[in-house]
């Protein structure tokens, strides 16, 4: 037995500029941080079963990986040379489809598994590219590569995607207290609403080219907030993340909707210095950075607005930031291990 887990994250700025169609023109640049929430795979060979088993949401139990509809297992399966007795398991810490990059910390942890019951080592950069492959070749989802990368890496990092295709990963060395300081600032919602990632991203993936000059914008901006959060100029920070989110609702019809502009508006009524939908928009987790005293007002207004849209599912996200990437929790006989990568 295998078990595996990748983490979610938090995008700042930059979205949108790890699409192919944005940095094979020019480098794009992704500023996020690794949360403390999972995507967990076990993985099982046993040997005396042939079936291929997959079980997430549903359960599959199937002769062939071809006969999965499960498409991620799927293709890794058929790609791998992976045709009989195993069992494939997925656990998450919140909802799917959240806009915490959840969808891409499962392939992490899935191609990180997969290559590991082969006898096969991986490192960090080699999960991040196999979850690429994965996801971008194989499934042919219209996303970029920030996501991967972010799981598999851990930590607080600049993402470099540029021309070639290679990525750069650049650690930002942020002080210990300004990082938890920074956290304590940070308010996150799941609004209630779950929507495709790809939904949205094949709309802007669509638009690059009419709306290039704004994503480069969004791209240089980058450099500025990693400045401005090594500095502690949180105030400053939420004031450009407000602006990133006015210029990224112009990228796609469907970023916002009704509901989510009607949370965002009531949180900066109620004193936030500023925030974002998280990922790709149309739904999923909201976030604010703010001051300490107006999170209860926050809070508050947040909850009412989701009550008068009918979100039951509406609620508080709480997240700190983490250093691991991807990591094998389980090994074989061997439990309670963090094996390193």
């Amino acid at each position: 037995m295998l078990i595996v887990r990748a983490p979610m994250r938090i995008s700042f700025v930059g979205g949108g500029t790890d699409l192919p169609d944005f940095y094979r023109r020019s480098p794009g640049l992704v500023l996020s941080t690794a949360i403390d929430k999972y995507v967990y795979v076990a993985i099982n060979r046993p040997p005396l079963v042939r079936e291929v088993s997959a079980r997430y949401s549903i359960g599959e139990m199937v002769d062939h990986p071809s006969m999965l509809k499960n498409d991620r297992i799927r293709e890794a399966l058929l790609d791998l040379g992976i045709h009989s007795n195993i069992e494939v398991a997925t656990f998450t810490d919140v909802f799917v489809n959240a806009g915490l990059g959840s969808s891409s910390s499962f392939s992490v942890a899935l191609m990180k598994g997969l290559y590991m019951s082969q006898g096969r080592r991986m490192d960090k950069r080699e999960a991040a590219e196999a979850a690429c492959r994965l996801e971008i070749d194989l499934v042919r989802e219209p996303i970029g590569k920030q996501d991967q990368y972010a799981s598999a890496f851990g930590g607080f990092n600049i993402y470099r995607f540029n021309p070639d295709e290679s990525v750069d990963v650049i650690p930002l060395r942020l002080d210990y207290k300004r990082r938890l300081h920074f956290e304590r600032h940070i308010l996150v919602f799941f609004t209630g609403i779950t929507r495709l990632a790809s939904s949205v991203l094949a709309e802007q993936k669509a638009g690059t080219a009419k709306n290039f000059a704004t994503l480069r914008e969004m791209a240089d901006s980058v450099l500025e907030f990693r400045d401005c959060l090594l500095r502690g100029e949180f105030e400053q920070l939420g004031r450009m993340l407000h602006a990133t989110w006015m210029k990224k609702r112009t990228l796609a019809s469907n970023v916002s909707n009704t509901a989510l502009d009607a949370m965002y508006n009531a949180g900066m009524e109620h004193g936030a210095w500023g925030g974002k939908v998280l990922g790709a928009g149309g739904g999923g987790c909201i976030l604010f950075i703010a001051p300490l005293e107006q999170h209860a007002a926050i809070r508050e207004a947040l909850r009412g607005v989701a009550h008068a849209h009918g979100l039951g599912r509406f609620n508080e996200v709480p997240v700190r930031f983490v250093q691991s990437g991807v990591e094998v929790l389980v090994n074989g006989d061997s439990t309670h291990r963090v094996i390193p990568s």
